[in-house]
């Protein structure tokens, strides 16, 4: 390693460096929009600074590098790197792997998945579906009854009830939030008036299987109003879901919204948040729509695409659609419910995830207001829930 007196203070540094560190400084200066000489300098001085003994790299593929550092720097590195018993080139290579690890821009957090179940036409079981779903992404791997199930489980799930109805809290033991009070809603169109963080109005969902993974925001009586209020909102209406979830996201891994049945301005937002994000990777984020083995399903399904697609088209985005479920299917209904069933799955896109059967348990577990997978893990149904769970973890 040598030097040139360059003047102004500055002098030319020329050595060698790896391939590999020389290309990851190029790229990194890039990122945090700094000069590559000023970045060597900058590790240089961190070099001499540490009392660590440091890893040595491999230098073997060195080529040419040269870097103008500031007047007296490279002489005092060179006496350094004498002092310590090492070549000046693995000196430098020490010095610029230091700064890449010091200065690493941060990760971005990652995306939470978004997952809106949803189905304008009233009694598919939309409410069973999210809320077996939520649980099965939530239960611990371990209480499955079968291995295969194993690998859907074990995040923290957020559970939404976006439906004024309130199903899926009652479901739940829970009651619907009373009109005027701090709820979703409020958060969505009073947010300057709130006085509490949105994390404090869920509720865990009790259950060993889900190890206080699984949380529930409650129904709010004031969602009845919210395609009224929403027509006169002053701000980004359609962002006005994301807005009041934005706060967190970071708490979970997966928020799942029970949707409500209609078309209207709260639908919207829910398809809104549901979109594709910037650097988001496919099939992590979307809609997921229960069906049933009839053909009014069919065309309830087709109105609800005329939505999606406005949408898209209104604000330029993409919106995913997972998969579809079959639900509360019956082959004793006979060919009606059989060949409507083998016109899903012969869809294609989106794929048919799974066709839960019409079976007690899940009306049981409502009765009694219990999680499907709490009262009867090993039920058919909650297999089905597992396997849906699956499908959209590995997607």
């Amino acid at each position: 390693m040598s030097s040139t007196p360059l003047g102004g203070e500055r002098e030319k540094l020329v050595s060698t460096l790896p391939t590999a560190l020389r290309r990851a400084l190029d790229v990194r200066a890039a990122q945090l929009r700094t000069n590559p000489q000023d970045a060597v300098a900058a590790g240089i001085r961190m070099w001499r600074a540490t009392t660590e003994d440091l890893p040595v790299l491999d230098t073997a593929s060195a080529e040419s590098f040269d870097a103008c550092l500031p007047e007296g720097l490279h002489d005092a590195f060179t006496r350094d790197c004498q002092d310590r018993g090492v070549s000046s080139v693995q000196g430098l290579a020490q010095a610029v792997d230091l700064w890449l690890n010091a200065d690493r821009a941060p990760a971005p957090p990652p995306i939470v998945r978004r997952i809106v179940v949803c189905n304008q036409k009233g009694g598919v079981g939309k409410t069973a579906i999210a809320g077996g779903v939520a649980q099965a992404l939530a239960e611990t791997p371990s209480a499955y009854g079968r291995a295969e199930d194993g690998a859907a489980g074990g995040q923290r799930v957020l559970v939404i009830d976006f439906d004024p109805q309130g199903h899926l809290s009652h479901q739940l033991g829970l009651k619907a939030v009373p009109a005027g009070q701090e709820s979703l809603i409020t958060h969505m169109l009073e947010r300057d008036k709130v006085q509490q963080d949105l994390i404090d109005l869920t509720v865990p969902v009790e259950g060993e299987r889900f190890g206080g993974r699984l949380r529930i925001l409650p129904a709010a009586f004031d969602a009845f109003l919210l395609d009224s209020a929403l027509t006169v909102f002053r701000g980004r209406r359609y962002a006005a879901l994301e807005r009041a979830l934005q706060g967190i996201e970071e708490h979970f891994d997966v928020i799942l919204i029970d949707s409500p049945p209609s078309l209207g301005l709260a639908m919207d937002t829910a398809l809104y948040y549901a979109r594709v994000r910037a650097d988001e990777k496919p099939g992590r984020s979307g809609l997921l729509v229960p069906v049933e083995a009839e053909d009014t399903s069919a065309q309830a399904y087709g109105m609800l695409i005329q939505q999606i697609d406005a949408v898209t088209r209104d604000f330029e985005i993409e919106i995913e659609q997972l998969g579809l479920v079959v639900n509360k299917f019956d082959s004793r209904r006979g060919f009606i419910a059989t060949s409507s069933r083998d016109k899903w799955q012969a869809m294609g896109t989106p794929p048919v995830l799974a066709v839960v059967p019409d079976l007690k348990e899940q009306r049981e577990a409502v009765r009694l207001q219990t999680a499907l997978l709490s009262y009867a893990p090993e039920c058919e149904q909650s297999h089905r829930m597992r396997a849906i769970a699956r499908e959209l973890r590995t997607s």
